[in-house]
């Protein structure tokens, strides 16, 4: 795909970054590379426009605040295409009030008009300031469906979160001045220094320092979560050996700084020393006001739904939302206790459903003329196994991985290139060019 902000700095530059309008002709070039990327078999293109998107210097992305004129001038690449979509994913000004949606959805609308009828999705989510603003998206593309257009919203199959820890790009105590003076420690020694009485009795007695804005990526949303600690740990729970992405408010750690008779603060500094310091933390952000996930069975059984969303490749430190087709099938499949879904239409979702709608004609089904991309799944034994933080990335870096148990074998077009999970070192997938 072709994201907006990199193509949108590539044509205007430090223009792109200065809050001002792209000009007519700054337009006509964006349109003139999308459209060169398109022919060459592009996938599509994608919009973003979310207050939690910033810069390393915390300022907005350079797309976020692009007119409809910007939208719909670039939209127009796609006209007399028989491939390409469109994606966008913004929180409709959530922060500054209700009235905005309408708005802002009107901007999507635009682009979709302009894009000569091929298809588009919108990330919905459930997100607490408005808890209902998820229907309204999904009312919206019901709308633009009928006119003939083709929009679907693209929902994340649990909480959009984030997992905490003293490994991970983020938890409760980095902002707090004492954990500071040994953030830079091996683990092994942090972990020595926090299991000293004194060391915990001043730490959790401090108040967070800013974390968030110039020169960090973290979200302002981060500031907020340090300074609600109270409020946050709610929706704050241990992830568990055996992960459990629909806990209850009784496994919180509100609830059990209760049963304790402790601070909660004493019992969340506790479970990140768990497991010698690899222990994890998970902290729904999206798709969890109700304390469950009976508003993603409602986004998921939507006839406009496709299922997405997953941080496959981003925000390493903190997300491990690779997993999200397993936890499709284990968990709305097999081990929710109520409103499971078929396994059938989970299956058809992932595959089917999302291939013909991304154009790739050519898979999601099995049959004749059919890659044979296939998972042969031990369906009774599939479980997700808890993340682990590896460093295998350059310079280096870390990722959360997240393995899976279950899997007979992975092929690609009809070659094996995983058997119990282990990697067999074929690599026979190609390059996917849409339209070609």
């Amino acid at each position: 795909q072709v994201p907006h902000d990199p193509l949108r700095v590539f044509v205007m530059g430090e223009r792109a970054v200065a809050d001002g309008p792209a000009t007519a002709e700054d337009i006509g070039e964006m349109r003139r590379l999308l459209r060169e990327a398109l022919d060459a078999g592009a996938v599509g293109f994608s919009t973003g426009r979310s207050d939690n998107h910033r810069s390393v210097h915390g300022d907005w992305t350079p797309a976020s605040e692009a007119t409809g004129v910007e939208l719909a001038g670039i939209a127009e690449a796609f006209v007399g295409l028989d491939h390409g979509v469109l994606q966008a994913v913004s929180d409709f000004n959530i922060m500054h009030g209700d009235e905005h949606f309408d708005r802002e959805f009107k901007l999507l609308e635009q682009m979709l008009e302009a894009a000569g009828g091929r298809p588009m999705s919108i990330s919905t989510m459930q997100r607490d300031h408005q808890s209902k603003q998820w229907k309204w998206i999904m009312e919206r593309a019901q709308k633009c469906v009928d006119r003939g257009f083709d929009v679907r919203c693209q929902v994340a199959p649990r909480g959009i979160g984030v997992m905490l820890g003293l490994q991970a790009t983020f938890h409760p105590f980095m902002g707090f001045p004492s954990y500071k003076k040994i953030s830079q420690l091996p683990l092994d020694e942090r972990v020595r220094a926090m299991r000293n009485p004194e060391l915990k009795a001043k730490m959790i007695t401090e108040e967070s320092e800013p974390i968030a804005g110039d020169g960090s990526m973290l979200p302002p949303l981060a500031d907020y979560f340090l300074a609600n600690l109270d409020m946050v740990a709610m929706r704050l729970f241990r992830l568990g050996e055996n992960p459990n992405y629909e806990p209850t408010v009784q496994a919180s750690f509100a609830a059990e700084a209760m049963r304790r008779g402790e601070p909660v603060l004493s019992v969340i500094y506790d479970a990140l020393l768990e497991s010698d310091g690899e222990a994890l933390l998970y902290f729904p952000v999206y798709n969890y006001a109700g304390m469950n996930l009976d508003t993603v069975h409602e986004m998921l059984t939507h006839p406009l739904a496709i299922p997405g969303l997953s941080d496959g490749g981003a925000h390493v430190g903190t997300v491990c939302d690779a997993s999200f087709p397993t936890f499709m099938l284990t968990h709305w499949g097999r081990d929710r206790d109520h409103d499971r879904i078929d396994l059938e239409k989970l299956v058809k979702l992932q595959s089917y459903d999302t291939s013909r709608f991304l154009g790739l004609a050519d898979r999601g089904s099995i049959a004749v003329g059919q890659r044979a991309d296939l998972n042969i799944i031990d369906f009774d034994n599939l479980r997700l196994l808890h993340p682990k933080m590896q460093k295998d990335l350059p310079a280096g870096g870390q990722r959360l991985m997240q393995r899976a148990e279950g899997y007979i074998a992975t092929l690609v077009s009809g070659v094996a290139i995983a058997r119990d999970g282990v990697l067999t070192g074929d690599r026979p997938g190609r390059l996917i060019r849409s339209g070609r």
